[in-house]
């Protein structure tokens, strides 16, 4: 097949332009086009115009090569249709492979095991998906918090309740895969070719549910509200686990490979993993808040004109900058017509967290400004002093928020003068469990507030109105990473044999596609270990 950059068109543009375009691009009779593919869409918003700009894939009839050589045109190039291939298979224990967590990590790890015909056991402390997002919905309403099923702990993983972005920063052909599966499985058929892929909070549950029923009709057992809570080790190999289900009885389960796919909130997970001598160490995370604008100005800012388009959903952006002597500051997770949700997952503490649904079509849009927050600023050199910052933060904002889960928050223009906000203006705040106006700099530490109003001021310049003094901050958001890596080596195993740390909560991913990718990579080591 031929691949296509560049090529540019209206908003009203329809995919027989894209046909038509691509026929002039190659230079050939439309007629000699076979079959037309839109390999990747974005949207351009420079220099005062908004347009769509795609990549396309197209199969012709004749020489690929020949008209290649005619063209000379770097817009175009070869490709070869991308298709995973299940990796060769040397294990020959017939003992089965455990995965503990059973968010994006756990979840493909789990697949991949179950397609290779090795039936995979997932530990899982939360619940399934449906009953998960009734005990949400009950926690927004009643403030009573079920530490085991939240925002952060069920199936789906913490990603389950977000905008379901499946932007990622990694390169990797696995990620095709990834993509691919969840659009097998239910999620919208874009998601394999906009640029800023997202499925929603809405649609994300049913496609969860979809991948967790092919694991188990491939033999595999989940089993849900099920904590690990030890490792059985002898002679520096996993033996087996031992875990406790929701009655608090404890049974172990014999094994030879534990895939650890416990999210960024296990803390007590990680404590006893390295209780047991697992190396780990300190890892950077970012601690900010959540902002919140009109999506209104924000569609304002970025289409100008061309606002409320019916080619165009709810405008985004994505913001760094480096303020001088500072550290770096950045939006992550931004969520248009999203939500700000309560993501609490220990009793007495407070977390912010964003959330969409497929059609982003809430009043308000959201994203975290965050700072970067390096081992130095920990509070001591212990490896899991970074749960205890995020912990002492968070209890923090439970308290100063009134102690009923309310949020700690404050208007951006009394932020950046040091005052404290008593009043809201024009943006609401869609705080799920309520916030309370105050100063969010008696909850965050010093160098992250005096670096995020450098940085809102500067962010400002690049979208104007960002740091418009009615916008609201709502404070804090602490979970965007783990504050700890569980060392592994190149065959994906720590130093207790048979023990694979995998995605977010090891340390080695930022996102459902990322977690995913690597609990595939996770799985093939276990695959590929001769035990």
């Amino acid at each position: 097949m031929l691949r296509i950059n560049e090529i540019k068109l209206s908003l009203d543009s329809g995919f027989k332009d894209i046909e038509q375009a691509a026929a002039e691009a190659l230079k050939i009779n439309k007629k000699r086009i076979l079959k037309t593919e839109i390999y990747r869409k974005s949207v351009d918003c420079r220099k005062g115009s908004v347009r769509f700009v795609y990549s396309v894939d197209v199969e012709i009839d004749g020489s690929e090569d020949e008209l290649l050589k005619s063209l000379c045109d770097k817009r175009i190039s070869k490709c070869e249709k991308y298709s995973y291939q299940m990796p060769e298979c040397r294990r020959k224990s017939r003992l089965r492979p455990i995965i503990a967590g059973f968010g994006p990590a756990g979840m493909f790890a789990a697949l991949i095991l179950a397609r290779s015909g090795y039936s995979p056991i997932v530990l899982e402390r939360g619940k399934d998906v449906e009953t998960r997002t009734k005990d949400v919905r009950a926690f927004f309403k009643t403030r009573i918090l079920d530490e085991t099923s939240n925002i952060q702990f069920g199936e789906g993983g913490a990603g389950t309740f977000s905008d379901g972005k499946l932007t990622t920063g990694i390169k990797d052909s696995r990620c095709r895969f990834v993509f691919e599966e969840f659009a097998s499985h239910g999620a919208p058929e874009d998601i394999l070719y906009n640029a800023k892929p997202h499925i929603g909070t809405d649609k994300l549950k049913s496609v969860v549910k979809s991948i967790r029923e092919e694991i188990i009709s491939l033999g595999g057992t989940v089993m849900f509200e099920t904590c690990l809570v030890n490792i059985i080790v002898a002679n520096g190999f996993v033996q087996g686990v031992t875990v406790r289900d929701k009655n608090n009885r404890e049974r172990d389960i014999e094994t030879d490979a534990l895939i650890l796919s416990i999210g960024h909130s296990a803390g007590d997970t990680v404590e006893m993993l390295f209780s047991k001598g697992i190396n780990m160490m300190q890892k950077p995370f970012s601690v900010g808040a959540r902002i919140e604008h009109r999506q209104d100005m924000i569609d304002s800012v970025q289409y100008g004109s061309f606002k409320g388009h019916k080619a165009l959903g709810a405008a985004d952006y994505k913001l760094a900058c480096h303020p001088l002597h500072g550290r770096g500051a950045y939006t992550f997770c931004m969520c248009p017509g999203g939500t700000v949700v309560c993501a609490s997952s220990e009793k007495g503490t407070v977390v912010t967290n964003g959330m969409s649904e497929y059609a982003r079509d809430g009043e308000n849009a959201n994203s975290a400004v965050l700072v970067g927050i390096e081992p130095a600023d920990f509070p001591d050199s212990h490896p899991l002093s970074g749960f205890k910052l995020q912990r002492q933060i968070e209890q923090k904002a439970f308290a100063l928020g009134g102690g009923d889960y309310s949020a700690p928050a404050q208007l951006v223009g009394d932020f950046l003068k040091g005052e404290k906000s008593v009043k809201l203006k024009s943006v609401k705040p869609t705080f799920t469990t309520g916030v309370v106006m105050s100063d969010i700099s008696l909850v965050l530490p010093r160098k992250v507030t005096e670096t995020m109003r450098d940085a809102l001021v500067k962010m400002d310049k690049m979208l104007k109105g960002f740091a418009c003094d009615e916008a609201v901050l709502t404070a804090p958001e602490t979970r965007s990473s783990s504050p700890v890596r569980i060392l592994r080596d190149e065959f994906y195993q720590t130093n207790i044999r048979g023990l694979y740390p995998c995605g977010e909560g090891a340390g080695y991913a930022g996102g459902i596609v990322s977690a995913a990718v690597d609990g595939v990579k996770c799985a093939e080591a276990v695959l590929g270990d001769e035990v």
